[in-house]
């Protein structure tokens, strides 16, 4: 689970880390993209959130949080990158889809994964996070 200031840099739109953050008059932040095709959806220029109407067609660049969010995403990968196996002090690089769980390249071989599925663990990562947005988009539209 995300820390509450962690939380400050996701889109209400998205739900991923700001790409591009814009910042509309009633100081509420979401990706450009995403506020773009929000008012296209909408056919209004009215916040995702609190719903007040924006003149500016072209939102500020909120430099502050784009600064913010792009050093998360560098301390993130980095904490990743370094993320090792318990069992093996090997780098977790596959995730075990019986178990639902990260593994090193040792535990793939290992007997307590005989004849598991693997993937690289960026893809599974990238698979749920689309499983959980398909899930949400219902919910958004209530």
């Amino acid at each position: 689970m995300a820390s509450r200031s962690e939380e400050e840099l996701y889109c209400s739109v998205c739900h991923d880390i700001f790409k591009n953050p814009v910042v509309v008059p009633c100081s509420h932040s979401f990706c450009k993209d995403c506020l773009k095709e929000w008012w296209r959806q909408k056919q209004s220029q009215a916040c995702p959130i609190c719903k007040t109407i924006s003149s500016k067609a072209e939102p500020p660049v909120s430099l502050v949080l784009k600064n913010m969010c792009e050093a998360f995403l560098m301390e993130r990968d980095q904490r990743a990158s370094g993320a090792l196996c318990s069992l093996h002090s090997e780098k977790l690089k596959l995730f075990c889809l019986d178990h639902q769980q990260p593994v090193c390249i040792v535990c793939r071989d290992s007997e307590k994964h005989t004849n598991h599925r693997f993937r690289p663990i960026d893809e599974a990562t990238q698979q749920r996070k689309k499983n959980l947005q398909g899930t949400l988009e219902p919910l958004k539209e209530k």
